[in-house]
């Protein structure tokens, strides 16, 4: 079970390092369309980061007494591979839409 907890752990690390990546993306990037490029990519791969290691630590430990949790938490992985990226881009596209600008080379960061 030692080797299974460190897995865990590692996994848990991971996400909890891509997440917070992610803040200092969304703080230290110059624009609103690389900011959420930055939060978007960096909270998918986080999120799903932290819930594997959830399963991994579910399955070697409790899952005699609750089967399906494992199944629910696939789900939910699948589940934001589709919805994060995709809500990012519906955002994006509404920015640009209502005309909120790109940064370029040269310009001042507000």
């Amino acid at each position: 079970m030692v080797i299974i907890d460190v897995i865990v752990t590692l996994f848990l690390a991971a996400g909890i390092f891509f997440m917070f990546t992610g803040v200092i993306g969304l703080l230290r990037l110059p624009d609103f369309y690389t900011r959420l490029h930055a939060t978007g990519k960096c909270d998918t791969l986080g999120e799903v980061l932290i819930i594997t290691g959830l399963l991994i630590y579910h399955a070697a430990h409790y899952a005699h007494e609750a089967p399906l949790v494992p199944v629910k938490l696939i789900f939910l992985i699948v589940f934001i591979f589709l919805a994060n990226p995709t809500a990012t881009h519906a955002i994006m596209k509404a920015a640009y839409m209502t005309g909120v600008k790109p940064w370029k080379l040269g310009e001042e960061r507000r």
